[in-house]
């Protein structure tokens, strides 16, 4: 009896694990078909840094996690140890740094899709195919505002990837990325679908697909892809606190990338809508104080003089609730609607003011370019003195503070000392210490003085289209 008994338990469990295992996708086929059309992409830059800023070995990716990790275990080459790169008491110095990407090849004829912050500033991109051919590539264009790049190969007969649409993916579905994490070539990865239409901080017109994908540096670029093999998106940006995977991973929505890549490529460049505005959210707090009912909406702040929303008599304090007949659930929403609306075409524009409704008609300009920062940023002057932790610093123009919502931050001329070791380059903005913004390089220097040695402290630093955290040891007086 006992038998029968233990033998059924057996047949029922080796049953069950068998549905649970065919419950599962695989993901053979798709890394098989796919990983043909995916690429790994080397950008070269010439780069002022620190000590930290370079790698001990050749064709190491350059990146803040695998710096922390030989900064942890000892390798030599590193800072106080012998073969130490770097000038005279580790001085920066200006050196060729390397850095590694992932993209895929958009049509038979050589187009590749990566993200814009993988090229940035390069002198030579190199794309080598899953095949092991290597070609050299050009920029057709970028776009820092959606983090996209469209490069050029010249090749034929390639290997293309097949277009999805992301609007019809389902929270909770498969999904699974190919590209080079930490340089090793042709890794998949897999997860699901963890939320859609996600807005991030400075990112006003891109709504992210949020997954749990494993993505680690050198993914960036990489293609999302559904079960059906079909792309529906680029990854481009994690959250972390140490520089690796966390579990939050957020992709570029194909057709938002696609449509980008159009005008790239027709182009050279991206129009887009504006309007002149700075707005914010409304909370729950600013509902009651304006009587609303919900939140809904795009609360203005602030009026350019002499933008389109001027001229079409927008105020502060204006409640906008639909635009151009699509309704303004948050304040996230109205960026890309405007953004895709074409220059010069009048737009009717639904605002609250002072409890009563009334709509006005909004003829909308053309978006100004972004502002390169990485190939404006002046040299420190000669006679500029480094703070405690090796850095000097310069307040934001104004110019430059519009690309943080008007908030202050703190521009990197050079990085040398305990900064440099921890990663901080030429270039960085200095965005908060300890999670308190930064108010002026005065203001910053001075509370760096005050803190005791052997604290640390950590900086958020906003680094091309990436924000991260980098934890600095006070070790001098």
């Amino acid at each position: 009896m006992i038998k029968h008994w233990i033998a059924g338990l057996v047949l029922l469990a080796a049953s069950t694990s068998a549905a649970f295992a065919q419950s599962l996708p695989d993901f053979t086929g798709l890394a098989e078909n796919q990983g043909q059309a995916v690429v790994n992409i080397s950008a070269t830059q010439v780069v002022q840094g620190g000590p930290m800023a370079g790698m001990p070995f050749p064709g190491m990716p350059n990146d803040e996690a695998l710096s922390e990790f030989f900064r942890r275990f000892g390798i030599p080459g590193m800072p106080g140890m012998p073969g130490a790169p770097g000038g005279p008491n580790g001085a920066p110095q200006e050196h060729r740094a390397q850095s590694l990407g992932s993209g895929f090849i958009l049509s038979a004829d050589g187009y590749v899709l990566t993200n814009a912050h993988v090229v940035s500033a390069a002198e030579e991109i190199v794309v080598k195919l899953n095949d092991k051919r290597e070609f050299k590539a050009k920029v057709i264009g970028a776009d820092r505002r959606t983090d996209v790049a469209l490069l050029k190969i010249d090749a034929t007969n390639l290997p293309k990837v097949t277009i999805g649409d992301p609007g019809a993916l389902k929270v909770g579905e498969w999904v699974a990325a190919i590209g080079s994490p930490f340089g090793l070539e042709s890794t998949i990865t897999q997860g699901i679908v963890s939320a859609k239409g996600r807005a991030l901080p400075q990112e006003n017109y891109v709504p992210f697909i949020q997954t749990d994908v494993a993505i680690n540096p050198g993914n960036s670029g990489g293609p999302l892809f559904n079960l059906k093999g079909e792309v529906v998106g680029i990854n481009s940006q994690i959250y972390s606190r140490t520089g690796g995977y966390m579990g939050l991973s957020f992709a570029i929505p194909i057709d938002v990338a696609i449509e980008v890549a159009d005008q790239l490529k027709s182009t050279g460049k991206v129009t887009r809508g504006w309007l002149g505005i700075a707005i914010q959210e409304i909370t729950k707090e600013l509902a009651e104080s304006f009587g609303l009912k919900n939140t809904n909406g795009a609360l203005v702040a602030g009026v350019e003089k002499g933008s389109p929303a001027e001229k079409g008599g927008l105020e502060p304090g204006d409640i906008i609730l639909k635009f151009n007949g699509k309704q303004i659930t948050t304040s996230s929403d109205l960026p890309r609607a405007v953004a895709a609306t074409k220059p010069g075409q009048a737009s009717a524009v639904e605002i609250l003011r002072k409890g009563a409704a009334r709509t006005l008609t909004i003829s909308v300009g053309e978006m100004p370019a972004v502002e390169e920062e990485a190939a404006v940023v002046p040299k420190a002057p000669g006679k500029a003195e480094a703070n405690r932790i090796g850095l000097v610093l310069r307040d934001l123009t104004p110019q430059q503070k519009k690309r943080f919502n008007g908030k202050n931050g703190l521009l990197v001329l050079e990085a040398q000392g305990e900064a440099a070791q921890a990663g901080i380059r030429r270039g960085d903005v200095i965005l908060a210490m300890n999670n308190t913004e930064v108010q002026n390089v005065e203001q910053f220097n001075k509370q760096i003085g005050a803190i005791a040695s052997g604290k640390t402290v950590a900086l958020l630093v906003q680094r091309g289209e990436n924000t991260l955290y980098l934890p600095v040891k006070i070790t001098g007086k």
